[in-house]
């Protein structure tokens, strides 16, 4: 099934834009955190919420971005995930051409390196709020 058009009967009522929210207790902080992590700039800010534009490799804008919404009730998520603790809703898997050296980057923007690594060639790191992201070598297609 698609999110159809009755108007036409096919095709789809997406735009192409989607985004990808996270909550936080401090929405700047963190889209400041990501855009530096990425090298890109913070988009839109409000006290409870901030938006990062996501770019292609060349830094074109493309129809999508990350964003940050305040939740007073906010929990850190645990890693691994363990039974009655608060659980991760999503995680962000970030292509990198070196893992070791992205890691290190991440770390001096103010992640965490994750206790646990269960796969030898990705790293899962922790963002200042605690949400998981995992780099990963990303090998170009031949």
């Amino acid at each position: 099934m698609t999110i159809a058009d009755p108007s036409t009967g096919s095709g789809h009522r997406t735009t192409g834009w989607i985004g990808v929210n996270l909550a936080c207790t401090d929405p700047l902080a963190l889209a400041k955190f990501y855009a530096d992590l990425f090298g890109w700039e913070v988009s839109s800010s409000e006290p409870t919420y901030a938006t990062v534009l996501i770019r292609d490799p060349s830094g074109n804008a493309t129809h999508s971005n990350l964003a940050f919404a305040f939740d007073r009730r906010y929990r850190r998520p645990v890693w691994p995930s363990e039974p009655e603790a608060q659980q991760q809703m999503v995680h962000l898997d970030i292509g990198v051409t070196d893992v070791t050296a992205a890691a290190e980057d991440a770390v001096d923007l103010g992640a965490q390196l994750a206790e646990f690594q269960p796969q030898a060639d990705v790293r899962v790191m922790l963002d200042p709020e605690g949400h998981p992201f995992c780099l990963y070598l990303d090998q170009p297609e031949s």
